[in-house]
């Protein structure tokens, strides 16, 4: 099956959660140091996970290819977004001066025992009585004040006239509106309340670097019902969102983005590089699979006529170009292939490319597949809606068989296709000779 247009939720997690976290960073260790992804076997360097997303490949397996193949057939195009913003950001804190790096220093996880252990200790009852009015008693937490009054009010954050709410150009008083303000997302508080659930403060330093900027990673990549949720797990979710609360520093997502990037590399990567095998669309692979069978059909029946006849032996070998044909076709719409197609070196488009607009929106990056500001990544991943697939739905089979071709310009696809083409050729071969020899080996018929 080359795509589907069914709508299916993602379960492309669900193996790689059986793995600990230091079999997926060796994996990926072991992939980078050779070149290649850690289950890609057979796929040439060429065509490699980090080539690809340098940019060093030519259509149909870039980024932007590789991206819309996440998006419209796996259906996890969050995780190369994440992983591309992840990439990009670690430049852009490299380049911060070391003045405000001192703001943000390095996660290194020892916050947290370090933090539980400074926890103050509650009190049993009966010490609590026998120290209530000395200066041994710890002053109650704002938290269990609010519980205890309902009329407590506790301290408003500053709003965006202070210097506290301007310094990072992220407004704090947000917090006391709505989730969505005139139809635009309110990440402030969408990640105050990932914080929440997780049981921990929303308590950033503003003058960190990037701080508005993790707001709104948090509130679309981590936060719960965000629109490019990562499917993390509950321990990745607050271990991420404890870092977070500490520190800006690239290394608060180390976990999350071994998690991601070894689905990418072991997974989404060696099913994207077969996908791409395919030059035909789903109608033209059963078209081509159909010509297989119909010339396998021929060829016996053109063997069994001959067979009865009273020609001569040599006859018969006249099947073996049916046999031939049909074999050879169906070996190759098998792998996804259609040998008219190969024969060019072309492909079909896919449906989102055959109605797409020649116009991109200012700031577009093609290879990164997002736009400069980061507005971009609040955009659902949901494609259902989309003009394209209405318009693809109506066209009738004969015109999808026969939709629009594009040449294969990457080199190393070609050379694969060209290997899967030959194994179709020999295999045809050699099963022609096969049920051609078993043919000429019945007598003749004499009947006709």
């Amino acid at each position: 099956m080359v795509y589907s247009l069914s709508y299916r939720r993602p379960s492309h997690v669900s193996s790689r959660e059986s793995l600990s976290g230091q079999e997926k960073q060796k994996s990926i260790n072991e992939s980078v140091n050779s070149g290649s992804s850690g289950m890609s076997h057979g796929i040439p360097e060429a065509l490699s996970f980090d080539r690809i997303i340098a940019g060093g490949v030519c259509p149909p397996c870039t980024v932007r290819d590789f991206m819309n193949y996440l998006k419209y057939i796996e259906l996890s195009a969050e995780n190369l977004q994440f992983f591309l913003w992840y990439r990009d950001y670690c430049k852009r804190f490299s380049e911060v001066p070391e003045s405000e790096k001192a703001l943000s220093p390095e996660w290194t996880g020892e916050h947290v025992e370090s933090e539980a252990q400074t926890r103050p200790k509650r009190l049993g009852a009966e010490a609590a009585s026998i120290f209530k009015g000395t200066d041994f008693v710890s002053e109650p937490r704002v938290a269990e004040v609010e519980k205890s009054n309902p009329f407590f009010t506790p301290p408003r954050t500053p709003n965006s006239d202070s210097a506290e709410g301007k310094r990072d150009g992220n407004s704090l008083d947000s917090y006391d509106e709505s989730l969505t303000s005139g139809g635009k997302i309110n990440h402030t508080q969408r990640a105050s309340g990932a914080f929440q659930s997780v049981g921990l403060k929303w308590k950033p330093l503003s003058v960190q670097p990037y701080r508005e900027e993790i707001a709104r990673i948090i509130s679309i990549y981590v936060a719960d019902g965000g629109t490019r949720e990562l499917n993390l797990s509950s321990k990745e979710r607050s271990a991420l969102l404890h870092a977070l609360q500490n520190t800006t520093h690239p290394s608060a997502f180390h976990n999350v983005i071994t998690t991601v990037e070894w689905s990418l590399r072991c997974q989404a990567h060696p099913n994207f590089i077969r996908w791409t095998i395919c030059n035909g669309n789903k109608p033209r692979v059963i078209f081509a699979r159909g010509l297989g069978v119909g010339g396998i059909v021929g060829g016996i029946i053109a063997a069994i006529i001959i067979t009865l006849s009273s020609a001569s032996r040599a006859w018969r070998v006249l099947s073996m170009i049916g046999f031939f044909i049909g074999i050879s076709t169906l070996i190759a719409a098998w792998k996804g292939m259609c040998v008219v197609l190969h024969g060019m070196h072309h492909r079909h488009l896919r449906p989102w490319e055959l109605f797409a607009s020649d116009d991109e929106p200012a700031g577009y990056d093609m290879k990164s597949d997002s736009y400069d500001s980061l507005s971009s990544h609040a955009s659902s991943n949901s494609w259902e809606d989309e003009p394209w697939v209405a318009k693809y739905e109506k066209r009738n089979v004969v015109r999808k068989v026969f939709d629009r071709e594009v040449w294969i310009q990457e080199p190393a696809l070609r050379q694969i296709q060209d290997t899967i083409f030959l194994q179709a050729i020999i295999g045809a071969l050699v099963l022609s000779i096969t049920l051609v020899g078993i043919f000429c080996a019945f007598p003749k018929g004499n009947y006709f």
